[in-house]
């Protein structure tokens, strides 16, 4: 029985070709890591939808690496639950038939030299047995620490280049790629000693969401929008990643991390990039890299010591969410008492090019705000000359608004005439959503994205120049907020963040929006 895009291929003519053209050739998936929580709520969903959608091939295997000591079929069994308690389709039962005996499991740490020569040879007779041609991509959804040890074990194992036959050796790497510059540079020459720089794709699922994607159809595909993107007429633009989350049981995590090395250095940053760039050359994958890059590049460098002016950490204190208490980030499990981590953070960053001169990016990012929701805003200028500041309202700015999550869309404002004799004006919306001009939910980030992988498609990943251009700029905030002796400012679980925030937007004559 044919179900999904392939049954809906075979009714619709018109449609042939669309989706299948992105199928993807033989392979294995190999995750490290495979009893964790990334692999059961975004993984396995991710490449049981990709089936669903019959975009693997044949000749697929998933093999999961951990320590726990399971049978093939153990494992199998904690795949299917991942898929009913996470995916975004319910589980097809004659599919899951197909995809269970691809399934397999081999116990290993990741320091145990044997239990990656025990891999190797059970890839060897998935080539055999299942035709997964000798491809091989090789997921690390581990802690980070973990890394270096894996990348030089696959590596000594000969399983980290590519063999015979057009054949791919490919690994993903999660963020966070790095504390700092520093380590990220390390972590980039450890992992380019075991796998060519083409073949690391490193991964931030937010390049993988539907409006971050059609970012640039919409800046370039458009003729109305692209000629109004810069200085000439943007006064400034918003980017904002709010959480209702605090730390959910993470905060060993938390502490070594921080808001800014969670959020602002891949997230933030990656939206930034596709906001502030130039049109690429083409499509492939460097091309859109290499602008990407050209923005960090032009980022105005903070010093140190005015990092406390260009930016505000904030952390949350006891509050409610959701209609019910909660506690401060001092008493959440595994934060040190004295801990001086951030759980929200400001900036106002400028980009010293062409385009952009002189318009600053306002981003903030933070854990137990009062919505979940990230977008990027642009307000553009006030009109030169103010005929219907009479007219009942002030005029109001227009603003662009791509909502990235949730309810995926792109909103434009403007003002309007209110119907009736008297000239009022009033702001009004059209709304672009996703799911109800396309008629369908859009795709979850990671089945985009390992698709793209296993295609050898690097566009939505980021290059290693890329992390370490990000983190030059990032590592003067990190060292002024260190040089310092205040804490983070307090805000109450629950609202938008600290005062000194709005301080921070409100010396330039502007506020933060609404959300």
């Amino acid at each position: 029985m044919t179900t999904g895009v392939g049954a809906f291929l075979e009714t619709n003519p018109l449609r042939a070709g669309l989706t299948r053209e992105r199928a993807a050739g033989p392979c294995s998936v190999v995750i490290f890591g495979a009893s964790g929580d990334l692999t059961r709520r975004k993984l396995v969903p991710a490449l049981y939808n990709l089936h669903l959608d019959r975009l693997l091939p044949a000749g697929f295997a998933l093999v999961g690496v951990a320590r726990r000591p399971l049978s093939d079929s153990a494992f199998a069994g904690a795949i299917r639950d991942g898929i009913v308690r996470h995916s975004r389709r319910p589980l097809d039962l004659d599919l899951w038939k197909e995809m269970a005996p691809r399934i397999s499991y081999v116990p290993a740490t990741f320091e145990d030299a044997e239990g990656y020569r025990r891999l190797a040879d059970h890839l060897a007779r998935l080539d055999r047995e299942r035709g997964t041609g000798g491809s091989r991509l090789f997921y690390l959804a581990t802690p980070p620490s973990a890394y270096p040890t894996i990348v030089k074990n696959l590596a000594l194992a000969g399983l980290s280049r590519p063999g015979a036959g057009g054949s791919f050796a490919r690994v993903v790497v999660e963020k966070p790629f790095g504390r700092d510059l520093a380590t990220a540079r390390t972590l980039n020459a450890e992992v380019n000693a075991a796998f060519d720089e083409r073949d690391v794709f490193r991964i931030d699922h937010y390049l993988g969401k539907e409006t971050v994607q059609n970012l640039m159809v919409f800046r370039f595909g458009n003729a109305i929008f692209e000629p109004l993107w810069g200085r000439e007429h943007v006064d400034h633009v918003q980017i904002a990643v709010a959480e209702t989350l605090g730390v959910e049981g993470r905060g060993e995590y938390f502490e070594e991390a921080g808001i800014v090395r969670d959020i602002v250095q891949n997230h933030m940053f990656q939206l930034l990039c596709l906001t502030a760039m130039e049109p690429p050359v083409s499509l492939r994958p460097d091309a859109i890299r290499d602008e990407k890059v050209k923005v960090l590049r032009a980022l105005r460098p903070v010093p140190a010591e005015r990092a406390l002016e260009e930016s505000v950490r904030g952390r949350y204190g006891a509050g409610a969410s959701g209609g019910s208490p909660v506690p401060a980030y001092l008493e959440e499990p595994g934060v040190a008492p004295g801990s001086r981590t951030e759980t929200y953070a400001a900036l106002r960053v400028l980009v010293d090019n062409w385009r952009w001169a002189g318009v600053p990016f306002y981003l903030r990012a933070g854990k137990r705000l009062p919505k979940r929701v990230t977008e990027i805003a642009l307000t553009f200028r006030h009109v030169p000359h103010r005929l219907f500041a009479g007219a009942g309202a002030s005029p109001n700015a227009n603003t662009l608004a791509l909502r990235i999550q949730p309810d995926e869309g792109i909103t434009l404002r403007f003002d309007s005439k209110v119907p009736g004799p008297e000239p009022r004006i009033q702001p009004v919306a059209m709304d672009f959503r996703y799911g109800t001009s396309f008629g369908q939910e859009p795709p979850e980030a990671y089945e985009r994205l390992l698709l793209d992988a296993i295609l050898g498609d690097s566009t939505l990943f980021i290059r290693r120049d890329e992390v370490e251009a990000s983190w030059g700029w990032i590592d003067a905030i990190e060292a002024g907020w260190a040089a310092s002796d205040a804490a983070p400012a307090a805000y109450p679980a629950g609202s938008w963040g600290p005062a000194e925030s709005d301080a921070l937007i409100e010396r330039d004559g502007r506020s933060w929006r609404r959300l």
